[in-house]
């Protein structure tokens, strides 16, 4: 367990002057950069702009995030694919394939309307 009962979990204070007395609904998006926050019960409904190191990614939090952190919700790494030769071969069949059929779709369509 990283942090003690006793001390309870770490919400910034910061983060709950931001939302004090405010309504779910009415606020727009607040920026933070506190990923290590915890999600308190008095969070929900609000939407946040939580910071992974470029920009902020906005989190609408929820009854079942409460306990876990911020930080969870806004990844800070991009996966792009697994590249390769073979990666390449299937991705273009699978465009050829849907462009096909597109075609074929636009073909019975022409042929419906003629009759």
């Amino acid at each position: 367990m990283a942090r003690s009962l006793e001390k309870g979990p770490y919400v910034d204070e910061k983060l709950l002057k931001k939302i004090e007395g405010k309504k779910p609904q009415t606020t727009e998006v607040i920026k933070t950069w506190s990923r290590r926050s915890s999600i308190a019960p008095e969070m929900v409904g609000f939407k946040f702009g939580v910071h992974n190191g470029k920009t902020h990614i906005e989190v609408l939090v929820s009854e079942d995030m409460v306990g876990h952190k911020l930080g969870e919700f806004s990844p800070t790494k991009k996966f792009v694919r697994h590249g390769g030769k073979m990666q390449k071969e299937m991705e273009t069949k699978a465009k050829e394939a849907e462009i096909a059929a597109a075609q074929a779709a636009k073909t019975a369509g022409d042929a419906a309307k003629k009759k």
